[in-house]
């Protein structure tokens, strides 16, 4: 999709009542949406979905609404991540734990890390986003496969 267009959809956006809005193009899509004023935005509000198979269309989820999700729809799994600080994925899009694939791990479990150090990247619309620590501590757990995709604010890692 063209970088003017996508211009062009942001300025309906900001100009309308909308609160978000998804347009595909053939395999292409792309979704704008508005974040609460105060709220931190990590990039702009633009995340391209993976096209969808033509011959299989992939099973609906169900989601949960935001209530429920701020009220504990989230118990069971944050019960299963270890004490410490969670980094979460500040954007939807494909985690990677290292720069390339014959490069070693950003970070790996039991390594110290400082506030700022970089523990693995997020590709969204062909953009390489680092994901950095924002506590100073140990890696307790990495939560995501490198190469598979994260939505957003999955957890990533905890920090001990």
């Amino acid at each position: 999709m063209d970088l003017r267009k996508i211009k062009k959809l942001i300025d309906l956006l900001e100009e309308s009542n909308l609160a978000e809005i998804e347009i595909k193009e053939g395999e292409e899509s792309v979704r704008l949406a508005r974040t609460p004023r105060g709220a931190y935005a990590p990039a702009p509000a633009m995340y391209a979905a993976p096209p969808a198979p033509a011959a299989h269309a992939a099973p609906s989820m169900p989601m949960q609404s935001p209530t429920e999700a701020a009220t504990g729809g989230q118990s069971k799994a944050a019960s299963d991540l270890p004490d410490g600080d969670i980094v979460r994925a500040p954007m939807v899009g494909t985690f990677y734990t290292s720069p390339a694939p014959d490069k070693p791990a950003f970070v790996s479990v039991g390594q110290a890390v400082k506030a700022g150090d970089t523990l693995g990247i997020i590709e969204a619309m062909k953009m390489f986003n680092p994901i950095e620590a924002e506590v100073s501590g140990t890696v307790l757990k990495v939560l995501a496969e490198s190469g598979q995709p994260v939505e957003f604010d999955q957890p990533l890692f905890v920090i001990g």
